[in-house]
């Protein structure tokens, strides 16, 4: 009995999932952007609060000049990784291209807060003036 409360609940899909996540990633980086989606959206059905995932597809939308959609999915990322400041600056730079200043601001503020030498921050708000 020694142990019993202290271990963690088994995954049965752990390797599974494991696996799929270097699948996604390996897409991405040779740019096969439509099967690494097509692969990611259906991950995050099974698994939907995986960050890495959020994040990847989220990037892949950013991409396909998507942005509405990619900050759906930056969102959902920074509900779990609230202090992620790859997520908060290609939410940024979604908001840059739509055009929506006042959540640039947000976003470069809360970057500031977790780097305040952030040199992309630094840049995007030259951009603005």
């Amino acid at each position: 009995m020694t142990g019993l409360f202290s271990r963690e609940p088994k995954d049965p899909q752990k390797k599974k999932n494991a696996q799929k996540l270097k699948e996604i990633k390996k897409l991405v980086k040779d740019k096969k952007y439509a099967e690494a989606l097509k692969l990611g959206t259906e991950y995050l059905q099974k698994v939907p609060n995986n960050h890495d995932v959020l994040f990847t597809v989220g990037g892949i939308y950013y991409l396909k000049k998507k942005y509405k959609t990619a900050i759906s999915y930056f969102d959902k990322a920074l509900e779990i990784g609230t202090y992620d400041v790859d997520v908060l600056l290609l939410k940024a730079y979604s908001h840059q291209k739509l055009g929506e200043n006042k959540q640039i601001l947000q976003c470069c503020d809360k970057i500031k807060e977790i780097d305040p030498k952030n040199k992309s921050v630094a840049n995007l708000l030259e951009e603005l003036n």
